[in-house]
């Protein structure tokens, strides 16, 4: 799916290209064709191959993805996934997006969320 997102389109061929490991080409074409069969992707024919597309825009796929690490990993806390990526082990934050983060979280108290 990364590779769909971050060309918008793709052809089997040109996924098998892109991926490491050296996979078949018929393996590529299982793969798409599973996420076909899950809702993730469509396709289209042109000039007799098959171009891939995302169904869902990026924005709400890693929005859904977010929610389920959310909910597994952290019991739906919120709290513990800022506590985790802020802690000292994780990447290093800038001001900006500290000053961000603390606009987010006052204006999460404002509506009462």
């Amino acid at each position: 799916m990364d590779l769909v997102y971050r060309h918008g389109r793709l052809t089997t061929g040109e996924a098998t290209e892109m991926l490491t490991g050296a996979p078949s080409n018929s393996t590529v074409r299982t793969l798409l064709r599973i996420l076909e069969e899950k809702g993730q992707l469509t396709h289209s024919e042109e000039d007799g191959r098959y171009v891939y597309l995302p169904v869902v825009p990026l924005t709400s796929a890693a929005r859904r993805a977010l929610q389920g690490v959310v909910r597994t990993f952290f019991s739906d806390s919120v709290g513990d996934v800022v506590a985790c990526l802020l802690s000292e082990k994780g990447p290093k934050v800038s001001e900006s997006e500290l000053d961000r983060l603390q606009k987010l979280i006052d204006d999460a108290r404002e509506e009462g969320r």
